[in-house]
């Protein structure tokens, strides 16, 4: 997909919530504001996610006995931020739905 493509599929999902990974192992999840030509995502209302440490994962492990024991990622509240495309891994949006109906996520 060249980078006109990717500006106008990206358009649809303005003022929508969004996952975005990025190359560096985070997460961003915030509202859509705008994109541009070269796939950069800027996000409102936003909340960076990274994924514990192995040490931290280790731990949790020998604790519970458990070798599936779930572990919490860190979170921040970050607010407005600028996403550089060439950094973003993948996009997720997860529709709104009705009651009683599954979500759809698209990726």
């Amino acid at each position: 997909m060249n980078n006109e493509e990717a500006t106008v599929y990206l358009s649809q999902f303005i003022g929508q919530p969004l996952r975005i990974h990025t190359d560096d192992g985070r997460v961003f999840g915030g509202q859509m504001k705008c994109t541009d030509k070269d796939r950069n995502i800027i996000l409102a209302l936003t909340y960076e996610y990274r994924a514990p440490s192995s040490d931290v994962i280790r731990k949790a492990v020998k604790e519970s006995g458990n070798p599936s024991a779930p572990v919490n990622w860190n979170s921040r509240y970050v607010g407005l931020v600028v996403v550089p495309g060439a950094h973003v891994k993948k996009i997720e949006f997860e529709e709104s739905t009705m009651s009683g109906q599954p979500s759809g996520v698209v990726v």
